[in-house]
Formats: C-alpha cells, structure tokens, sequence
C-alpha cells in the first residue's frame, strides 16, 4: 500500500469515529461512487477527502477540483495528502492551480504543499511561481520561513538558470543561504562573468 495512502487512511478512519461508512468507500472500486460523494449534499469532509484521494490516484479527473481545495486546506496533512493524489492525477490544470496557490499572498501561509507539488510536477508554471514565491519571502521579518526554504530547495532541485538571481539574493538570508548555496550548485548553465 502507498505509503500516503495508509497514512490519510489511518487518519480518515479516525475521523469517521470506525464508521461503517468509511470501510465502505475505502473498499469501493466503483470510480462513480466515489465521485457521486463529491457533489453529494451532506457528505461530510472525511468522505470528500477519501474519495478524491482515491479518484487522483486512479487518474479520474472529477477529483481535481476537490483536490485543489483540499491542496489550499488550513490543516496540512489534507494538503499533503491532495498534492500527492494532484501528483498522480495526471490533470493539465493541476501545475496552474498549484501556481495560482503558491503565488497568492493572501494564502501564503498554506503555500507550502502548493510549492512541493510544482517540484514534483516539474511544469512551466514551476520556475516562474516559485522564483515569484521566493521573491517575496525575502522581505525583512517574513514569517513563512519554511514556505521559502521549500521554494529554495525547489529551484535547486529544477536546476533553471532563471532562479540564479533570485538565489543569490537568499544567500543574504541566514536561514536559506545554506540551501542557496546548494542550489546555486545544482544549477546548470554558465555562471555569470
């Protein structure tokens, strides 16, 4: 079993209290079931939440936009567990969500999962939304320390010579230059003269 899949399992099963309700979609193969739980009335967020994680990974796209929501969710083990389904789901909107979330500044504190999943998802979007997220974490004071290391971390792990400069400005910052450095590092293309 997937190792993101047991643990939100393990979770949901919780928050269904053992419900008889949860042992039955966890067990459903019938992909319209579980889509059938994700515009029905009522269903409580444990449901919606199993059943989109289940439709991502079997690549039904009715899941995507449940998944975005939950990507953009305040309680992160919901955000880690709809950015691996959106990984897998194999949806062409899922990189333009994931920019659209980690680039908005009124949401910046649930960005983290949002600038992991444009790493995995290695689109176009990636680049231009993380070196925009980065950038803005560099102001004096920023809290969302965490959300910057990620997005460093990230363009190294892209490897596009557009993140050089925003890089070199991290250097400045004690808490991401390490990381800068090694990004820096993994950057492929010439260096500047």
């Amino acid at each position: 079993m997937d190792e993101e899949l047991r643990s939100l399992t393990e979770r949901l099963r919780r928050e269904s209290e053992d419900s008889a309700e949860f042992e039955r979609l966890a067990a459903s193969g019938d992909h319209d079931e579980l889509a059938a739980v994700l515009t029905a009335p009522g269903q409580p967020l444990w449901a919606r939440e199993l059943a989109a994680f289940r439709l991502g990974l079997a690549g039904d796209r009715r899941a995507f936009e449940s998944l975005v929501l939950l990507l953009n969710h305040r309680d992160p083990p919901r955000c880690a567990s709809a950015a691996h389904a959106l990984a897998r789901l194999g949806d062409p909107r899922t990189a333009r969500a994931a920019a659209a979330l980690a680039t908005n500044e009124l949401r910046v504190a649930y960005a983290l999962h949002p600038v992991r999943l444009l790493v995995a998802l290695r689109a176009p979007e990636s680049v231009p939304a993380l070196v925009t997220t980065l950038r803005r974490r560099l102001r004096p004071h920023d809290p969302y320390r965490r959300v910057a290391l990620a997005c460093v971390e990230g363009l190294g792990a892209l490897g596009d010579a557009r993140a050089r400069p925003v890089l070199t400005d991290a250097l400045a910052h004690p808490a991401l230059a390490e990381a800068a450095v090694a990004a820096l590092h993994r950057i492929a293309g010439p260096r500047p003269g």
